[in-house]
């Protein structure tokens, strides 16, 4: 009957096969000849995952030789068809201006329980390879993935969400439209801060904000390089770059007003307002004490303070990071890939964790 069904599908004759195959089923269930015709008329019929599920077990099952090459023809026709939808469906969203500037992916953790099994759906729907798939998804920290068109970040987001794979994007113009404001120092308040600050153009000035406004605070030590001459492993002098002390910066995010706080413990003035020491004590004192005031006044308020493990991710993307004013003020030699990185960071949170 096998050879029937062969002859029907040769014809087109998919109502032919189904009935026969319907019969056969009954009589020969984990028949593989019957399975590989079961796959081939679910991929006929558009039941892509099903036909690739068959496929695939087939291909753990059987040893017939003649039945592995059909499952392993079948599951490449299932990626050239699937390949062909992706292509139309990105092709139709990046059509318009907005869909087609470029954009961030940026994978969340996963629970390392689940993320063999989300690797494969992973695999699947960026089209790599599974193991490629587990060393990609984060277990901690978020991870940059891919630039892209923002339309085809979108639609590769949506999958990857539908498959619980915790994902965001992001156009790169949204960076710059979130006015950062250096904080100088925060005056006495209660339900109300007021803070001495300047803008992008250094014009100093006050604002004041309820705490209430405040959906998250995002920490962030940034690196300070020093110039060292060294011997080599021949004894040769050679310069070197080392890190010499970490500067720390602290922002409070006013989405409402969609602008960022920025603190930073090398130029606050721990000598004025609600900060000003009875004694003289050391920056990292004050600057600990300030930390401490803040979670005073937002109890509740989410702390990030991952900024670390997502920098690592992103510090070879020279293109990106070069585009993106840090807004961060350090006295600085050369120019660091950190600094644009933690304000990617800080603006990431705030556009997507507002709420």
């Amino acid at each position: 009957m096998l050879k029937q069904v062969a002859a029907a599908f040769a014809q087109k004759d998919y109502q032919t096969a189904k009935k026969l195959l319907k019969q056969l089923f009954k009589e020969f269930p984990d028949d593989p000849g019957v399975q590989l015709y079961i796959a081939k008329l679910q991929e006929v019929s558009g039941k892509y995952q099903d036909a690739e599920k068959i496929y695939r077990r087939l291909l753990q099952q059987t040893t017939n030789t003649k039945i592995i090459m059909q499952a392993r023809q079948g599951l490449q026709h299932l990626q050239e068809i699937e390949q062909q939808q992706q292509q139309k469906a990105i092709a139709e969203a990046t059509a318009n201006i907005e869909n087609s500037e470029p954009g961030l992916l940026i994978l969340e953790p996963v629970d390392s329980d689940r993320k063999t099994q989300l690797a494969q759906d992973f695999a699947r729907i960026m089209q790599i390879d599974p193991y490629s798939a587990r060393l990609k998804l984060p277990s901690r920290g978020w991870r940059f993935y891919q630039t892209a068109p923002v339309g085809k970040l979108e639609f590769y987001g949506k999958q990857l969400q539908q498959a619980n794979i915790p994902c965001f994007w992001c156009s790169l113009s949204q960076i710059p439209k979130i006015q950062v404001f250096q904080v100088h120092h925060f005056q006495e308040a209660t339900e109300q801060a007021t803070v001495v600050c300047s803008n992008h153009t250094k014009q100093i000035g006050s604002l004041s904000f309820d705490w209430s406004e405040v959906s998250a605070v995002v920490m962030g030590r940034l690196p300070i390089f020093e110039q060292v001459v060294d011997r080599d492993a021949r004894g040769k002098l050679e310069r070197k770059t080392k890190i010499l002390d970490y500067a720390e910066f602290c922002d409070l995010h006013l989405p409402g007003r969609n602008c960022i706080m920025r603190s930073h413990d090398g130029s606050y003035e721990f000598d004025k307002g609600i900060t000003s020491p009875k004694n003289k004590d050391t920056i990292h004192v004050n600057w600990q004490n300030l930390l401490t005031y803040f979670r005073h006044q937002l109890p509740t308020t989410p702390i990030w303070c991952d900024f670390t493990t997502f920098g690592e991710t992103i510090l070879d993307q020279n293109q990106i990071l070069n585009s993106i004013e840090s807004h961060v003020h350090l006295l600085r030699t050369d120019k660091t890939p950190w600094d644009s990185a933690f304000h990617l960071y800080s603006v990431l949170v705030l556009i997507n964790h507002a709420n």
